[in-house]
């Protein structure tokens, strides 16, 4: 649970520092950072998809999660989760168009929440902490600094949302730290891996939403994190061969 704190804590920083440096930017150099940090993400996205060891297991998973995902609409439900933040806590706008603000907010709040929540250093790290392990916190650590930035450059283009994503990583990575506690054992290597490359496939999703390629609803994909590393734990309990020799 400490690494979940931490990793709020650098959330709401960085994100400060980005609000009130993002007041003093012109469009033009907040498009330019926004195009900076999509382009970074497609790299980052890249090298993480490419962890897997048979690319039909995160196929599988992709598919089946995003139907999942589309029918319990769990984009719809983060975007209504991050408008009634908004509401609640976050009235005062930007601008005078109410409507703008809050398609601001919201996208802010989605997008930063996806990316400080479907990394492989959240999703393992967090597990890791959770099972007390001295390399979990660690990686929380490394993933705190680097939010610390990603946070303050999104602030800077996407606003008072990103802020409020905070809530998301404590909410998020507090429940991988639990399971961690209960089950983390019994996560093998090759589980991992295939989580993270599902993981790296969510990322590029981002990349594009960042880019303005696609919209991309990504948070209806995030049950693929979890069917990954089953499909694993079965074909390996059934002595079926997942890996090309």
């Amino acid at each position: 649970m400490g690494g979940a704190i931490l990793n709020v804590f650098t959330v709401v920083l960085g994100s400060l520092i980005g609000l009130l440096v993002g007041n003093r930017l012109s469009k033009r150099i907040q498009e330019s950072v926004l195009m900076g940090l999509g382009l970074t993400t497609l790299v980052i996205g890249f090298s993480n998809a490419m962890t897997s060891g048979n690319v039909i297991i995160p196929l599988i998973s992709v598919i089946a999660g995003v139907i999942i995902g589309e029918l319990l609409n769990i984009e719809g439900s983060l975007e209504r989760f991050g408008g009634w933040l908004r509401d609640r806590f976050a009235k005062g706008g930007e601008t005078d168009d109410k409507a703008a603000d809050r398609a601001r907010f919201i996208n802010g709040f989605v997008t930063a929440s996806l990316i400080f929540c479907v990394g492989p250093l959240t999703l393992v790290g967090s597990i890791q902490d959770g099972m007390g392990l001295p390399g979990g916190f660690q990686q929380i650590a490394i993933k705190s600094a680097l939010d610390f930035f990603a946070a303050m450059a999104f602030a800077t283009t996407l606003g008072m949302g990103v802020l409020f994503s905070a809530v998301t990583v404590l909410l998020f990575q507090s429940s991988l730290s639990i399971i961690g506690m209960v089950a983390g054992s019994i996560m093998t290597q090759p589980m991992i891996n295939e989580m993270t490359a599902v993981g790296g496939i969510l990322i590029l999703g981002i990349a594009l939403l960042l880019l303005d390629v696609k919209k991309v609803r990504v948070a209806n994909f995030l049950p693929a994190l979890f069917i990954a590393p089953l499909i694993v734990a079965v074909a390996t309990a059934l002595g079926i061969p997942i890996y090309p020799l």
